[in-house]
């Protein structure tokens, strides 16, 4: 007997469906301008992730603030990062700027816990990072700090690519 799929199943074993966290960073009140006077609506830096190393960041308008929220969860959904974590830390030192932001973070033996500030803080946590040293130089916008964040999530480098980048 053959067994079909219905619409919601599709690519999905059970068990296999993976739910994320999620945390408003940030929520700021934003206007437009126009004829009439102004256009108030809602901006919100979502951040959303497993525990385990898989995490994702949204940043979205509405209405209102709802909207916002759930436009920025979709689009975090989108936008997910594989972080490279050994030992619940991350594998090596990373310096990363974006824009006027600068961030700093190095790998903590066991114990240490996330020593981190400001929106960094709740990313690594839903990154699943749990020992790890930070540090937040230059802008405190949270936008591009989360930004730099991920970028250095980007050019993190795994133990298995450290390793061969050595031998050759």
């Amino acid at each position: 007997m053959i067994r079909r799929e219905h619409k919601g199943e599709r690519g999905q074993r059970e068990g296999a469906r993976r739910d994320f966290d999620q945390k408003v960073i940030e929520i700021k009140r934003v206007t437009r301008v126009v004829a009439g006077g102004k256009r108030m609506r809602f901006r919100a830096l979502v951040v959303i992730g497993d525990r385990r190393g898989k995490v994702g960041m949204g940043l979205r308008k509405g209405t209102d603030v709802s909207e916002a929220v759930n436009k920025a969860v979709n689009a975090a959904k989108k936008s997910m990062v594989v972080v490279p974590l050994q030992n619940d830390t991350i594998p090596h030192k990373v310096h990363m700027k974006y824009k006027s932001s600068r961030i700093l973070l190095l790998p903590a033996a066991p114990g240490t816990g996330i020593i981190a500030g400001g929106a960094l803080r709740g990313v690594l946590e839903l990154a699943g990072v749990k020992n790890i040293l930070s540090k937040m130089q230059g802008s405190s916008n949270k936008v591009n700090n989360v930004k730099a964040l991920f970028t250095a999530f980007g050019k993190m480098k795994s133990v298995a690519e450290i390793k061969e980048r050595l031998k050759a």
